[in-house]
């Protein structure tokens, strides 16, 4: 691994997290806040449509802390390249290597969600909140943009963990497009301001383990509540948990 091929790789990936970010984030903003109100077939939750000062405030965080989130990504990419890595290519082999492929996943996604909890929960204590979170809570209602918005030292203390886990845990690099697709998609989908997941979802089941944008909806209004990433594990067991917020009428 060199520094110039380094050097490449890392604005390649800045490039390509960004162009996720704008297509994924631009896609939810306009289907929601960009079409008139009864056209849309979702739940609203924020009270107040996004203003311009808001919805600058979070693209210009979120491409800073994607180009840190790149730093490490870069890292393991051209260790990768060099065989030093926990991640495999190639034909998944046997049933078992199929199997493997979410149970892959779902161990990512735990190890992230239990890395962001308590990094979440601890950067709220009101001698680290200004320094670190403040930046993402400017959002009080958040919009699709704000997916990333968060403050540098934010982004630096979450940006390590999944390429860390990557050099250890054996994962299939289709595996790993598919969290970080997913991770993008629930971060934007968590903090649109509207509830696209079906009610009886969201008040059944699956909204009783995973995390919706009416759950985290709460935490944008609490700060001391639902602290969650993907799933409502530790704030069930930490007694952090406050449910979902209620849809308001249009207004």
């Amino acid at each position: 691994m060199t520094a110039p091929d380094l050097a490449v790789t890392y604005l390649q990936l800045t490039a390509i997290i960004w162009a996720r970010y704008f297509l994924i984030a631009g896609l939810f903003y306009f289907l929601l806040w960009g079409r008139p109100e009864e056209k849309v077939g979702a739940r609203r939750l924020a009270e107040r449509r996004p203003d311009a000062k808001t919805v600058r405030h979070e693209i210009i965080m979120s491409l800073a802390s994607s180009a840190i989130y790149a730093a490490p990504g870069a890292i393991v990419f051209e260790m990768f390249r060099h065989g030093g890595t926990a991640i495999y290519a190639g034909p998944i082999q046997g049933v078992a290597g199929w199997l493997y492929v979410p149970v892959s996943i779902f161990i990512f996604l735990f190890i992230h969600d239990a890395y962001f909890y308590w990094t979440h929960r601890l950067m709220h204590h009101p001698k680290l909140f200004r320094a670190t979170h403040l930046a993402h809570h400017r959002s009080r209602q958040p919009t699709p943009w704000a997916a990333f918005s968060f403050h540098p030292w934010e982004a630096i203390i979450s940006a390590w963990i999944l390429p860390a886990a990557a050099l250890f845990i054996p994962i299939h690099v289709g595996a790993v497009l598919f969290v970080l697709v997913f991770m993008t998609y629930c971060s934007v989908a968590n903090h649109a301001g509207w509830e696209i997941i079906p009610e009886g979802w969201v008040k059944g089941l699956f909204g009783a383990h995973f995390i919706s944008a009416s759950h985290h909806n709460v935490h944008h209004t609490n700060y001391n509540a639902n602290y969650g990433l993907y799933f409502r594990f530790w704030d069930q067991l930490m007694k952090t948990d406050k449910g979902v917020a209620e849809p308001i009428r249009a207004k």
